[in-house]
């Protein structure tokens, strides 16, 4: 793995982070002899959900716009992500996730169903941009799929029956379908979230409600790609924590020791985002001062307890560690930008934010040997996004 820039932002937040002792020499040495854990690239990977412009205007814009794109894709964007080397993409959610039904993005556009973002805003969907759309955008910018299965208000066969429509090979109905919307090889599927945030917006759960859901959705949703059995497999992530709390960890964990050949997984998620007065007292992400650049960065390194209270459960049914920790939410959570929709969560990112994301690379680093994946929230125009656009 070649990813030289955000290491080096880790390692000189580490240093930084270090106490100032007066009238004493600090000494660091780095024994190159005693390699640590291996760093994943998927440490590095994004998020885009259908939430504000961070689809439609940041990716989408339709063939027919004057703004540059391929196919629908602006390509001022998608120039940019090809810099940065992009691992993987998390889509459609998030909180939408368990809202979104495949079908209806998915042949020709001026046919789709315009549908309710009841979980941002309430705005109207067009559904153009869709799977066909989203695996466009991965080949353009040279990055793997992360997709979210719907379990909250979906159902295992219609996950089970995307999967197909993405990865079949063989010539069933739905590979079929894929090849007549203009895809007839399979697509490569890197990671399958099974559900999100279950325990809140993916449909408020228990602990031991979700796991029965888990092993039914680990069961039927499978790769049908022949090229991913094997050391390129996919792999399922199941909805871990966004608490402290260590309950939810352990009702998955124990039920992952106690898995048969029918069903597995091969990681848990976890949510936490920079919030230095909660989320009901958020901050700005123009005017603060140093009190809140304190209290963002104490935020931002509470991440490592949490971290530590998770793995500590994880250790006592994997000591293996099989299972990866995948922190697919994560990032600064502050006030929209006056005059926005407040539910398409705009804010401006400053060297602040750019500080605590080296902090929490760097956190990820050194827990590396459990977490192998990462996502910040979000790629563009929504929370800490790498790019902001404007319509024009």
């Amino acid at each position: 793995m070649k990813c030289k820039l955000p290491l080096f932002f880790g390692f000189m937040a580490a240093i930084l982070s270090l106490p100032v002792i007066a009238a004493e020499n600090v000494h660091l040495s780095i024994d190159a002899s005693r390699p640590g854990a291996r760093i994943d690239r998927n440490l590095f990977g994004q998020f885009a959900e259908n939430l504000g412009h961070g689809l439609y205007e940041g990716i989408w814009v339709g063939p027919d716009s004057p703004i540059p794109n391929t196919r629908g894709i602006r390509n001022d964007v998608v120039s940019a992500l090809r810099e940065l080397k992009v691992p993987n993409v998390r889509w459609p959610g998030g909180c939408f996730a368990d809202q979104y039904h495949w079908r209806k993005g998915i042949g020709p556009r001026d046919k789709r169903p315009a549908t309710l973002n009841s979980a941002w805003g309430g705005v109207v969907d067009t559904n153009a941009f869709g799977t066909d759309e989203f695996m466009d955008f991965l080949e353009q910018i040279g990055s793997h799929a992360y997709v979210s299965a719907n379990v909250g208000s979906g159902t295992p066969q219609e996950a089970s029956e995307w999967l197909e429509y993405m990865t079949a090979a063989q010539p069933t109905a739905l590979a079929k379908e894929r090849a007549a919307n203009g895809h007839p090889d399979p697509y490569p599927v890197a990671l399958l979230g099974i559900g999100n945030e279950s325990w809140s917006c993916g449909g408020d759960m228990t602990p031991d409600y979700y796991v029965s859901q888990l092993k039914i959705y680990s069961r039927f949703v499978n790769n049908d790609n022949p090229a991913q059995h094997g050391p390129d497999k996919m792999l399922k992530i199941a909805v871990g924590p966004g608490f402290p709390e260590t309950e939810w960890t352990e009702a998955v964990m124990k039920a992952w020791q106690h898995h048969d050949w029918s069903w597995d997984f091969d990681g848990v998620s976890l949510h936490w985002y920079t919030t230095p007065n909660g989320f009901a007292n958020k901050t700005s992400s123009l005017n603060f001062g140093e009190g809140d650049y304190a209290k963002t960065l104490k935020s931002t390194l509470f991440m490592e307890d949490f971290l530590r209270k998770q793995e500590t459960v994880m250790n006592k049914y994997d000591p293996q560690k099989k299972v990866a920790l995948v922190i697919d939410e994560w990032g600064a959570w502050h006030a929209p930008l006056p005059g926005t929709n407040p539910d398409f969560l705009l804010q401006q990112n400053s060297l602040r934010d750019a500080v605590l994301a080296s902090l929490n690379l760097n956190i990820f680093v050194r827990h590396a040997d459990r977490v192998r994946g990462a996502n910040i929230a979000q790629m563009i125009n929504v929370l800490q996004a790498m790019i902001l656009t404007d319509k024009a």
